[in-house]
């Protein structure tokens, strides 16, 4: 049986997330679900989008993501199961799917079955779930969709600007120790740095500046700023022990600038 992930932005205090889980069982007693996070930020695509491309490839080929972040339709966006990577996404059209993957998907459908529920405003639990259970029953996609050649809906994802003697990037997550993620991977770094000599500059504050990355939290002192590449492979700002967001006062977008020297 299929893994069946679940990431909303539906909190656990009330009795949602439970109702999805429950409706899985009803229709697949013996369902592996796997709750991924259900603490999104309301709406917020991009932090949902962040959270799934991390963690999707972790789980077993197969996998079946329901994607539970601004579920509603309207005339401009879908509802659409995806198979992409070996893996199959669950969601609204709303730009996410564009976010997440970073290569083309190998078949996309815009859910037509019909809901077990007059109540439209539920989609996860009436419509995701139904698809993720027919999937997980070994059901192909055409049988719960049409076919689409793309997602109508793209976001446009931020990528770090570079030259040979720099890298221009942003931060583009806080996670909930505070640190800041930003969109710089360690392979672009490698590739300008070739090498030499740097120095970190976060945003317009220019005395916060680093000079060296480090391999573990516990290399610096405690309290101290630190930079790292963390499991993902991203450049994170960091204390060791500390929230770099609230102390360094850094927040999502600001700008991450490197610059080399000879």
């Amino acid at each position: 049986m299929p893994i069946i992930t679940l990431t909303t932005d539906l909190g656990t205090k009330d009795h949602y997330v439970s109702s999805i889980k429950a409706s899985i069982l009803r229709q697949l007693e013996h369902a592996n679900i796997v709750d991924i996070s259900h603490h999104i930020p309301a709406f917020n695509i991009i932090h949902a989008a962040f959270v799934i491309k991390n963690v999707y490839n972790e789980f077993p080929q197969g996998s079946i993501h329901i994607i539970g972040v601004n579920a509603e339709t309207d005339e401009h966006t879908k509802h659409l199961a995806v198979f992409a990577d070996g893996h199959y996404f669950i969601g609204t059209d709303n730009g996410i799917f564009s976010l997440i993957l970073d290569l083309n998907a190998d078949k996309i459908v815009q859910i037509t079955t019909p809901t077990d529920s007059d109540n439209l405003n539920f989609p996860i639990k009436d419509i995701f779930v139904k698809a993720a259970c027919h999937i997980a029953r070994g059901g192909t996609l055409e049988l719960i969709g049409t076919a689409c050649r793309d997602f109508l809906v793209k976001s446009t994802k931020l990528v770090p600007l570079h030259d040979r003697n720099s890298i221009r990037g942003s931060i583009t997550h806080i996670d909930n120790y505070g640190n800041a993620i930003t969109n710089i991977d360690q392979r672009l770094f490698k590739n300008v740095a070739k090498g030499r000599t740097y120095s970190i500059h976060l945003g317009s504050r220019e005395h916060y500046s680093i000079h060296k990355i480090n391999e573990k939290y516990n290399q610096v002192p405690l309290g101290e700023v630190i930079a790292l590449f963390i499991s993902t492979g991203l450049l994170t700002i960091s204390l060791n022990r500390g929230s770099a967001s609230s102390l360094m006062g850094l927040s999502i977008n600001d700008t991450i600038r490197i610059e080399f020297h000879d």
